[in-house]
C-alpha cells in the first residue's frame, strides 16, 4: 500500500482558508460576541454574590436565557474556528501561521471560561434559594431547556476561588499549563528518527515508526522500539519539564478551589462517582490474570519465553490480511449497514466528502481522534492507516465518534458536552461490529487468529495499558504535590506502574518508559486521568451491544435516544434507561467475561 494514496480531509466548505476574508470576519464576530456578553454579564450584575431578581422566576429565567443564547453561539463559532485551525495544526506542526492562530483562538477561549466561571459563580448564588431556582427552570424557554447544565453549574460552583483568583487562573493558563501542553504537541510531533530498513536509511516520522510495532519482523520491531526510546530519550528534558508545569498547576488549582484530591473533579467530569469507579477497577484487577495468560501464549506463539514491550502489537499469524483504503472502506460500509441506515448513511458521508485524514506524515500528529466542526454540522477524522486490522478497527471506531456527534444535532452547545466515560459509547459499539463481522467472515483458523489477535491487542490497551496509565497518573499526582519530578522519576513511575499491571505476562526487563513522554492525554490541564474513561467506555459499550443482539433493530431508536442525550444526564441515569446498575460488579463482570471468552478461544486455537 502507497501511503501517498491516503486520503487528506477537506475543509473548503468551512473556510476558504486561514488568509480568507469570511475567516477573519468569524474571528472578528468571535470577539465582538465576547464583548457583547461581557457587557451583558455587567448590566445583570451576573457574577458571584450578584443580583437575583427574588420572587419573580420569569425574570430570573429571562436573566438566565440571555446568558444561555449568547454563551451557545460563542462556542458554536469558537468550536468551528478551533476545530477548522486544528486541522492544520494537527495533520502539521510545522505550520507557524496555524499554530499562532490557534494560541489566538486559546485566548478566546480564555475569555469564554472567564465568563462561564463568572456566570457559574451567580447560579451558585441564586440556587441558595432553591424554590426560586427551581421555579425559573419550569418557565418555558432556554432556562428550562438547559436545566440539567444549570443544576450542574451551581452544583461544581462550591468549587470555584474568588472572581479575581479566577479570572487570574484562567489568563495565566495561557503562559502556563497551555503553553506546556501546546509545546509536548509540538515537540513530540517533530520527531523524525533515521531508521534503516532493506538496506536503506529513511528518516521516519515518530508515528510511522511506531506503526512499525506490528511488523511481522521481530528484529525490525525490535530496532523500532530501541530507536523510539531512544529518541524520547533525546527528548525527555523538555517533555518533563511540560508534565511537571501541568500536573504542578492542576495540583495546587485542586487544592485552592477546596477538591478532595485528583480524582475529585475528573469524576465529576465523568459524570460518575467513586463507587462506579471502585467497582469497575476491581473488576479490571481481577480480569488481568486472564490477560496475563494471553500474553503468555502469544509468546509462545513467538517462540519467545517472555513476551518484551516491541511483541505486544506483533502478529502471530501468517494469514493477517492487509487492507488497502478502499477495501477498508466497503468493508465499513456494508458492516455498518447491518446495523442501521443511518450510520452507513453517515460513514459514506464522511468517505466520499473527506472528513477522513489517514496518511502518515511528518509533522502529523500519532494515533487517531474525531472531532466535530458545528458550524458545518459534520466531523473530521485523524487517523494514520498502514492497513492493518488495528488501523481498519481504529477508523471505524472514529466513525463511530462522527455517529454520535450526528446524533446530537440540534442540540445547542451547552447541551452537547458528553462525558469521556459516555463518549465511547458509539465508537465501541462501532468497532464491536466490524471486529465481529470480520470474525464471522474467517475462513480458518488462521484468520480467525489473525483477528482475535488485533482484538486481543486492543482490549489490552484500553483494560491492561490504560489500567497502568491510571496507576502511573496517581503516583504522578501523589508525588508532584511536593516536588517537581525528573525524567527518571516519571520513567520509574512508568515501569512500575506496567509491572503490576502487566505482572508475569511481560518481560520486565523490556517495558516502555518512555509511554509518559508521547501521550498526549497526560498534558491536558482540563483533562486530568484521560485514561479510566476508555475502559468504561469499552466494558459499556460492550454491555450495551450485548443489550444490542438481544432486543435488535428494536434497539435502535433507545440507542440514538441515549447518544443525543449525553450532555444531559449523569452516566447512572442514562445506563438505567437500558437497564444497568453501573455501580453493580455484575455489569461490569458480565462485560469483561464477554471479553475473557475471546481470550479463552484464543488460547485453544
Amino acid at each position: 500500500m502507497n501511503s501517498r494514496d491516503l486520503p487528506h480531509w477537506d475543509l473548503s466548505n468551512v473556510y476558504p482558508s486561514l488568509e480568507s476574508q469570511a475567516f477573519k470576519e468569524a474571528v472578528n464576530e468571535m470577539k465582538a460576541g465576547l464583548d457583547d456578553l461581557d457587557d451583558y454579564l455587567t448590566e445583570q450584575t451576573i457574577e458571584q454574590g450578584g443580583d437575583v431578581p427574588e420572587g419573580n422566576p420569569p425574570a430570573l429565567a429571562e436573566t438566565i436565557s440571555g446568558y444561555l443564547n449568547r454563551t451557545n453561539a460563542l462556542r458554536r463559532l469558537h468550536g468551528t474556528l478551533q476545530a477548522y485551525v486544528y486541522a492544520f495544526v494537527s495533520t502539521d506542526s510545522y505550520n507557524t501561521s496555524a499554530r499562532r492562530l490557534l494560541s489566538q483562538l486559546e485566548a478566546l477561549k480564555v475569555r469564554l471560561e472567564r465568563q462561564e466561571v463568572q456566570f457559574r459563580g451567580w447560579i451558585g448564588t441564586v440556587a441558595e434559594q432553591p424554590e426560586l431556582f427551581e421555579a425559573a427552570l419550569e418557565v418555558e424557554g432556554p432556562a428550562e431547556q438547559h436545566a440539567f447544565y444549570l443544576r450542574e453549574r451551581a452544583e461544581q460552583s462550591r468549587y470555584l476561588m474568588s472572581p479575581a483568583e479566577e479570572s487570574l487562573a484562567a489568563e495565566l493558563s495561557l503562559s502556563g499549563s497551555r503553553a506546556w501542553e501546546r509545546l509536548q504537541g509540538v515537540v513530540t510531533s517533530q520527531v523524525t528518527v533515521p531508521f534503516e530498513r532493506d538496506g536503506e536509511v529513511e528518516e521516519l516520522p515518530i508515528a510511522a515508526l511506531q506503526n512499525l510495532r506490528s511488523d511481522p519482523d521481530p528484529e525490525l520491531r525490535r530496532r523500532a522500539y530501541e530507536a523510539e526510546l531512544a529518541a524520547w530519550e533525546r527528548k525527555r528534558e523538555p517533555l518533563a519539564a511540560c508534565l511537571n508545569g501541568v500536573k504542578g498547576t492542576v495540583s495546587t488549582l485542586n487544592e485552592r478551589r477546596g477538591r478532595e484530591d485528583c480524582l475529585d473533579r475528573p469524576l465529576d467530569q465523568a459524570r460518575m462517582d467513586r463507587e462506579t469507579l471502585e467497582a469497575m477497577l476491581s473488576v479490571v484487577e481481577d480480569g488481568l490474570p486472564a490477560f496475563h495468560r494471553y500474553f503468555k501464549k502469544k509468546a509462545e506463539r513467538l517462540g519467545k519465553e517472555k513476551l518484551a514491550w516491541w511483541d505486544l502489537y506483533a502478529p502471530v499469524s501468517e494469514s493477517e490480511k492487509r487492507y488497502t483504503f478502499p477495501e477498508a472502506k466497503e468493508l465499513i460500509l456494508e458492516t455498518f449497514g447491518t446495523f442501521s441506515d443511518r450510520l452507513q448513511a453517515l460513514a459514506r458521508r464522511a468517505f466520499e466528502q473527506r472528513w477522513i485524514d489517514a496518511q502518515p506524515r511528518d509533522g502529523k500528529r500519532g494515533g487517531a481522534f474525531c472531532m466535530g466542526v458545528p458550524g458545518v454540522e459534520e466531523s473530521r477524522i485523524l487517523c494514520n492507516f498502514d492497513g492493518s486490522f488495528g488501523q481498519l478497527s481504529t477508523l471505524a471506531h472514529e466513525l463511530g465518534h462522527a455517529y454520535h456527534n450526528e446524533c446530537r444535532i440540534g442540540k445547542t452547545m451547552l447541551q452537547r458536552p458528553t462525558p469521556m466515560t459516555l463518549a465511547e459509547t458509539a465508537s465501541i459499539l462501532a468497532q464491536t461490529l466490524v471486529t465481529n463481522a470480520v470474525l464471522d467472515e474467517a475462513g480458518d483458523p488462521e484468520e480467525e487468529l489473525a483477528i482475535l489477535e488485533s482484538y486481543l491487542i486492543d482490549g489490552g490497551q484500553v483494560v491492561v495499558d490504560i489500567y497502568s496509565r491510571y496507576l502511573f497518573e496517581k503516583a504522578v499526582f501523589k508525588q508532584r504535590s511536593d516536588a517537581e519530578l525528573s525524567a527518571d522519576d516519571f520513567c520509574d513511575l512508568m515501569v512500575e506502574a506496567q509491572r503490576e499491571a502487566y505482572g508475569d505476562g511481560l518481560d520486565p526487563r523490556h517495558l516502555h518508559r518512555y509511554m509518559w513522554a508521547w501521550k498526549p492525554h497526560y498534558y491536558s490541564p482540563n483533562r486530568s486521568f484521560y485514561n479510566f474513561p476508555y475502559t468504561f467506555g469499552m466494558l459499556f459499550g460492550l454491555g450495551l451491544y450485548a443489550i444490542y443482539q438481544e432486543r435488535g433493530d428494536a434497539f435502535l431508536p433507545a440507542y440514538d435516544d441515549l447518544l443525543s442525550s449525553t450532555g444531559e444526564a449523569r452516566s447512572a441515569e442514562l445506563a438505567a434507561r437500558f437497564g444497568i446498575d453501573i455501580r453493580d460488579r455484575g455489569f461490569w463482570e458480565h462485560s469483561m467475561g464477554l471479553i475473557e471468552e475471546r481470550i479463552e478461544r484464543y488460547l485453544t486455537l
